[in-house]
C-alpha cells in the first residue's frame, strides 16, 4: 500500500503541473477571436512602445519563448496568429523576458548561463545512462553500472532544478512586467483581468512542467537497466 502511495505522489509531482498548465492555456484559446488583434501583433507592439524596435518577433513550433542571444520574441503558431486571451496573456509574458534583458536584469543573466550549462551537462548525463548497462555488463560488476545511473541521473535532473532556481524570473516577466503592461495599455477586457492572472502563472510554471516531464526518460532507462 505504501508502494501504491509512493507511485501516485510521484505520477502527481510529475504529471500534476503539466496537465494543470496544459488545461489553463486551452480553457482560455477559446473563443479564438476573442481580441481583435494576434498574439504577434501584440507582442510588437509592447516592443516599440519600450523602445525595442530591434526584437523581432517570430513564429516557432519549439514553444513559447525569448532568446537573448537572438533577441527574439517567439511564439508558437497559435499564440503568433492566435486571437485568443491565452495567445494574448503569453505574448505579453514572452515580451516581459525581452524587457528583462533589455533592463540587464541579473537573474535573466543568471537563468540563461544555467539553461547552457544544464544542456551540456544533460548531453553527458545521457551518454553515461547509454553506457551504463554495457559497462556493468562488461565488468561484471552491477555495482558499478547502477553508480554509473545515479550519475547519469542527476544530470538528467539539472535541467529541472534549474528552472525551478530561476522561477523567480519567470514570475516577474509574468507580474511585474506582463501585467502592468497590460493593465497600462489597456488591453484587456475588464472580465479577463482575473483569467489573465492563472494564464500569467501557467506560462512561468512551463518550464518547469516539462522539465518535470523529462524525468520520465529517467525512469525508462532505470527500467531498462534492471532489465
Amino acid at each position: 500500500m505504501t508502494v501504491i502511495i509512493f507511485i501516485i505522489a510521484i505520477a502527481a509531482i510529475i504529471f500534476g503541473p503539466g496537465l494543470w498548465v496544459r488545461r489553463v492555456l486551452e480553457r482560455y484559446s477559446v473563443p479564438a477571436d476573442r481580441y481583435s488583434g494576434t498574439g504577434a501583433q501584440l507582442a510588437r507592439h509592447l516592443l516599440d512602445k519600450h523602445g525595442l524596435t530591434d526584437v523581432v518577433v517570430e513564429s516557432t513550433p519549439d514553444g513559447d519563448h525569448y532568446d537573448p542571444e537572438a533577441k527574439a520574441v517567439r511564439l508558437t503558431p497559435d499564440k503568433f496568429d492566435g486571437r485568443s486571451l491565452t495567445a494574448i496573456t503569453v505574448a505579453a509574458h514572452e515580451v516581459g523576458h525581452a524587457l528583462q534583458d533589455h533592463e540587464g536584469y541579473a537573474p535573466l543573466k543568471i537563468r540563461s548561463q544555467l539553461v547552457r550549462a544544464s544542456r551540456n551537462i544533460e548531453k553527458l548525463g545521457a551518454g553515461v545512462l547509454l553506457i551504463s548497462p554495457f559497462i556493468g555488463a562488461l565488468t561484471r560488476v552491477p555495482g558499478l553500472g547502477v553508480l554509473m545511473f545515479a550519475a547519469g541521473f542527476c544530470t538528467l535532473a539539472t535541467s529541472t532544478l534549474v528552472h525551478f532556481a530561476t522561477l523567480p524570473t519567470e514570475f516577474n516577466a509574468s507580474f511585474a512586467r506582463a501585467l502592468p503592461m497590460l493593465d497600462e495599455y489597456r488591453i484587456l477586457k475588464t472580465p479577463d483581468r482575473r483569467h489573465a492572472r492563472r494564464l500569467l502563472k501557467a506560462a512561468a510554471l512551463t518550464y518547469v512542467s516539462a522539465s518535470l516531464m523529462s524525468l520520465l526518460n529517467i525512469a525508462r532507462w532505470w527500467a531498462i537497466l534492471r532489465r
